[in-house]
């Protein structure tokens, strides 16, 4: 039976995960949750969930089904305040209308992840993805009361998304002109609370692996837009000088069966098999409870995140690279997002070009060489961590809540005038088109020729 909320004199608030939040959770899954048991101080929190989810006594939980509205009224009904990403906008059209203040998550530039996913398929099979994820964007932007993003340079982009659609208005802006009242930056969190290792899980526990071998853990999934290619490629260079490195990829295929496998896990597998890696070097799992990532965290001794020059890169907030701060482990990561500059910045690890093997290779032999790895940089990771708290890292969602209203201009009904307006400026440049293709006619064809006869041509 799930727990009641808290007392009512606490303002409500629904958060409606679109991923699953089980004991197998990627990403999305783990901020909701996490994001979930951090606002359950300040607000009463119900955690609604696309089938059943990981409970908490802290907060009540909640089972809806996709695109079955009736399954989350109840829900919607007893809130004072929704938080969801805007791809449920396209399951649930009917949230833009509730009446209710609503919190869109936006942590990432909606188009970007798939037009690196789909890049290489021809573009009539690239397009419909692609108009779906625009309107996904578009609705959420013009359906939002606050918004939250992972960085500044989000920030910027949204500003520009949301200026772009009529958000950035005179009702919006004076009162609050760097407009941290409709978007403000939350990234992803840590727990506070400190790691625990339950027990084993890498060295002496995975065949091949021993006690006193050198694990670089890759903290995520094999997706199309990272790049663990060179990672294996490099630690097949570490391994002629370091026999006792090991690499290992424990969450591999996502958990939520609804995501298609992506071609990067095939490619990373292969690469392995055919330098003769796999099952001596490099190890691959399915995907790690959350319970006992901590002790993936806990046994490893160097964190490893990589990616590709995209535009995906730098607009990116990697989550897993707050697990190795959260875990006080040295890293080696590509430059060009926001959290390598974290890196940099606090000293947490090595900083290397991207798709720069060699460079990756020395790193990883860097690190591995210095005594006492962890309490080296032990005081590095101290300065950094409590800025990241869930705890920390919420309170701009707390403090939206704590006097939720609708955003202004949605308030004036403006949100909606503005889309009408779209439609009927498209209606209005199709006509203009139609008519100046017309005129183009005339003037090549019949026009020209009596004008010619006119003048005696």
């Amino acid at each position: 039976m799930s727990p009641e909320p808290n007392p009512k004199s606490k303002p409500h608030i629904l958060l409606i995960a679109h991923d699953v939040v089980n004991a197998r959770m990627a990403g999305p899954g783990i901020r909701h949750w996490e994001m979930a048991r951090a606002l359950a101080g300040p607000l009463s929190v119900t955690l609604a969930t696309p089938g059943p989810g990981l409970p908490d006594e802290r907060f009540a939980s909640f089972v809806y089904a996709r695109g079955g509205w009736d399954s989350i009224v109840p829900a919607i009904t007893q809130a004072d305040v929704l938080l969801f990403t805007g791809d449920l906008l396209l399951d649930f059209p009917q949230l833009s209308q509730c009446g209710k203040p609503l919190v869109i998550e936006a942590t990432y530039p909606y188009t970007f992840e798939p037009l690196q996913l789909h890049s290489r398929l021809p573009l009539d099979q690239q397009m419909p993805s692609f108009t779906n994820r625009l309107e996904t964007m578009r609705r959420a932007a013009l359906a939002g009361d606050f918004f939250f993003c992972a960085n500044q340079r989000q920030r910027d982009y949204w500003l520009g998304v949301l200026d772009a659609l009529g958000r950035i208005n005179p009702y919006t802006f004076p009162a609050d002109q760097m407009l941290y009242q409709l978007i403000d930056i939350v990234p992803f969190g840590l727990p506070s609370r400190p790691l625990e290792h339950d027990a084993p899980v890498i060295k002496g526990v995975i065949p091949g692996i021993g006690l006193n071998d050198r694990v670089v853990l890759w903290g995520g999934g094999l997706w199309e837009w990272l790049d663990p290619l060179s990672l294996v490629q490099a630690i097949a260079r570490v391994a002629e000088k370091r026999p006792d490195v090991r690499l290992v990829f424990p969450a591999t295929r996502h958990p939520n069966a609804a995501v298609p496998d992506m071609p990067m896990r095939a490619k990373t597998v292969e690469l392995s098999d055919r330098l003769g890696l796999t099952g001596k070097v490099i190890f691959f799992g399915d995907w790690v409870p959350y319970e006992l990532w901590p002790s993936y965290l806990l046994e490893a001794d160097i964190g490893a995140s990589l990616h590709r020059e995209a535009l995906e890169t730098h607009f990116a907030f990697r989550t897993r690279m707050l697990d190795y701060i959260w875990a006080g482990l040295p890293m080696v990561v590509n430059g060009g997002d926001t959290t390598s500059e974290l890196v940099t910045r606090y000293g947490l690890g090595q900083v290397v070009p991207p798709q720069d093997t060699e460079a990756i290779a020395g790193a990883i032999v860097q690190l591995l060489d210095t005594p006492d790895l962890r309490g080296t940089y032990r005081a590095h990771f101290e300065q950094v961590r409590p800025d990241f708290t869930w705890e920390k890292v919420c309170q701009p969602i707390a403090r939206f809540c704590q006097q939720a209203r609708l955003a202004p201009d949605r308030a004036a009904g403006l949100t909606t005038l503005t889309s009408g307006n779209a439609a009927a400026i498209a209606e209005r440049d199709a006509e203009i088109a139609r008519l100046q293709k017309l005129v183009a006619g005339y003037e090549r064809g019949r026009f020209i020729r009596l004008t010619k006869w006119l003048r005696g041509g």
